[in-house]
């Protein structure tokens, strides 16, 4: 997959050689995609974060969710592209001075991974490998939808089917991108254009094939779904309800 002719901004005019149909397919797929509730995220095998741009945020909030809960089991930790001006080495050190301390089920994606394709190819490696029965997928809002479909493609390619749990990074979309400098409003059309045109490349999944994964989604594993974000606190009895003698019980 690459991703020379499609560059990240563009203007409305660039969406002209689109159908309506085409552009309202993409309105839908970016719906319903974000309405998935993301409280069932607290209750996912794996959490997999896809890097890129220098969104440090990414993997920020993707580290603060791995540590607040100690039931998921593997932090995947895609690689990004080392052309981009703002590449990391993703290591350990550098996740640990993003606040990472639970070491125990990090899985880092060593070799580079200059596209959203090969990063999803990657993740769906470790969840057949890792036996991952579910999956938290941790991107920036504006970069989201095209990842979950990405993933969604890959994992259809690998014979794999698993819950996959879209966890948009809490980010002000007017705050710009390090690596262009562009704000989310500027790249959502570049976003909507790839997804386009990757679909008819046959790299990202369609909208039939969205639909067909929520309503699998939805008929199996709608206990996931509908769950709390965390289990309730336990309550104590009221002081007033308790009988004399309670206390030597």
């Amino acid at each position: 997959m690459s991703d020379v002719t499609t560059p990240r901004v563009v203007a409305g005019a660039d969406l002209a050689g689109f159908t309506s149909g085409q552009l309202l397919d993409v309105l839908t797929a970016v719906t319903v995609i974000l309405a998935l509730p993301q409280s069932a995220a607290a209750h996912v095998d794996a959490i997999a974060v896809a890097t890129g741009q220098g969104e440090e945020w990414r993997l920020t909030q993707g580290i603060r969710s791995w540590e607040a809960n100690p039931r998921v089991r593997h932090l995947l930790v895609a690689n990004g592209n080392p052309a981009e001006a703002t590449y990391t080495d993703i290591t350990l050190d550098h996740l640990r001075g993003l606040g990472l301390r639970r070491i125990d089920g990090v899985v880092l994606q060593t070799e580079p991974a200059p596209n959203t394709g090969l990063q999803a190819d990657w993740i769906v490696r470790q969840v057949r490998d890792l036996n991952i029965a579910s999956l938290a997928l941790v991107v920036s809002p504006y970069h989201l939808p095209r990842a979950y479909l990405t993933v969604l493609k890959a994992a259809s390619r690998a014979g794999v089917r698993l819950p996959v749990i879209p966890v948009p990074v809490a980010v002000d979309p007017h705050t710009p991108v390090p690596e262009t400098g562009a704000t989310a409003y500027d790249l959502m059309g570049g976003e909507v254009r790839r997804i386009l045109t990757y679909q008819g490349a046959g790299w990202v999944a369609t909208t039939d094939e969205l639909q067909q994964h929520l309503r699998w989604l939805w008929s199996r594993h709608a206990s996931l779904l509908t769950a709390p974000a965390s289990p309730p606190p336990p309550t104590e009895e009221p002081t007033s309800a308790r009988q004399p003698g309670d206390e030597r019980r």
